[in-house]
């Protein structure tokens, strides 16, 4: 175990390198990588990494925040049990749309999420390694990644070959059972489990799916220990994390931050009766006073009922009507489920039809109750989280614009701007064929 003195510690950013840093204008260059964080530390023997993983306390950074070790150890022990070598892949499928952390990651820092991907490799006896990621982002992140990986090859730094694949552009297609399926060749759905992927995922081996953020900070512990990761956040919840902000101005700024800092430092001075979205759209809406006293970390959250989820932080400009913006949302987030259970065949497309009501001032008397029955109807029955994600963030909405509920029963709105905020995208699945 490598460790560092602690007072050296401390500084952030980690992840992405700073404006000035030799070479961060070249990240797919490997040496000017190799450079700024040394050569890829690996331990010549499975499992061994995992121990330090554990210490170090490191959870999921795509939203869940499961810890790392155990997903680890899943995967390392099943491919013992079945003597059969298994899969990792890198998440990288940011299907968020208000999230644009990932895609900056891979963009800046691609050989800190490939360093760790053949890490996590090497842990799980892994001999097949995948990037999953989008194309259709604002930078080309796919080629990138080539450049990175054709550079590795040139260096000999990588012990397992790795293939880029490409995700459909739909909400679901980073869950990782719907990623399995894209990957086996069918639609990007997500199955029902049991079986878990760590026991029998891509073509019936033991599949670890790592975030690609998750896979850096693996990358950075493996070189640098656990005591070094500790040095920041809190001891619950230790390390750091990329935030997407979104201010009135709408545009997405990316940031690395402690877990534990308080939001007000990310969401600047904001009013009591203000609003900021926590976690997207499987979030949660928070009033501007639960926002200047709680901190970015699950255990404050808790708290508010909300949850640190892919660390995006919005906040809602004043003059637009919350209520709006949910029912935009929670519409696109019915036409984005797969449609292949009963919650969101049924359940999501009537709550977006009852917030609409809501947010177009003509609910009927019953509506309100529908809305609050319909997702206590859905939660926890589907075959992924998708029906109770979106539950959570209408729950929210009805607490926190509550006010607004008032005017909307009379008729009106407080909003000054019809405008858009929420970067909710235009095309949806139609077809099967856009799954795959």
């Amino acid at each position: 175990m490598t460790e560092s003195a602690p007072n050296a510690v401390t500084e952030l950013p980690r992840l992405l390198p700073p404006p000035d840093a030799p070479g961060g204008r070249r990240s797919h260059d490997w040496y000017a990588h190799a450079n700024r964080h040394g050569r890829l530390p690996y331990r010549d023997q499975q499992g061994v990494l995992i121990r330090d993983i554990e210490v170090a306390g490191l959870t999921g950074r795509g939203g869940a925040a499961f810890p790392v070790h155990r997903k680890l150890q899943a995967v390392s022990d099943a491919a013992r049990q079945r003597r059969r070598a298994p899969v990792v892949i890198a998440n990288g499928a940011e299907s968020e749309p208000a999230s644009d952390k990932d895609a900056t990651l891979l963009w800046l820092s691609p050989h800190l999420v490939l360093d760790g991907l053949q890490l996590a490799a090497e842990a799980v006896g892994a001999d097949t390694a995948i990037v999953y990621t989008h194309a259709s982002r604002a930078r080309d992140v796919g080629s990138r990644l080539n450049e990175a990986l054709q550079a590795r090859q040139a260096a000999g730094v990588d012990r397992v070959a790795v293939t880029l694949a490409e995700a459909p552009a739909r909400f679901l297609s980073g869950q990782e059972t719907a990623m399995v399926s894209h990957l086996s060749g069918g639609p990007a759905i997500p199955a029902f489990v049991p079986p878990r992927i760590t026991e029998r995922g891509l073509n019936g081996a033991p599949t670890l799916v790592q975030n690609v953020e998750t896979l850096a900070h693996l990358a950075l512990i493996a070189r640098r220990g656990p005591r070094w990761f500790r040095s920041v956040g809190t001891q619950a919840e230790p390390g750091s994390m990329l935030t997407t902000v979104r201010r009135a101005d709408g545009k997405p700024r990316i940031t690395e931050v402690p877990l534990g800092i308080p939001l007000r430092e990310l969401t600047g001075d904001l009013a009591p009766d203000a609003a900021v979205l926590l976690g997207g759209f499987h979030g949660t809406w928070l009033t501007g006073a639960q926002a200047r006293i709680l901190t970015l970390d699950n255990r404050s959250l808790a708290t508010a009922q909300s949850r640190v989820g892919a660390g995006i932080v919005i906040t809602l400009p004043a003059g637009r009507c919350g209520l709006v913006e949910t029912a935009r949302v929670v519409r696109y987030l019915a036409l984005e489920s797969a449609g292949q259970c009963g919650p969101c065949l049924n359940g999501l497309p009537r709550m977006a039809a009852a917030l609409a009501e809501i947010a177009g001032g003509r609910a009927r008397p019953q509506t309100l109750a529908d809305v609050e029955r319909w997702a206590g109807l859905v939660t926890g029955r589907g075959a992924c989280h998708h029906p109770d994600g979106t539950a959570r963030f209408v729950r929210s909405a009805l607490r926190t614009f509550a006010a607004e509920l008032d005017f909307h029963k009379r008729g009106r709105c407080s909003a000054a701007s019809t405008e858009p905020f929420l970067p909710v995208p235009q095309a949806t699945a139609r077809t099967e064929e856009d799954w795959i």
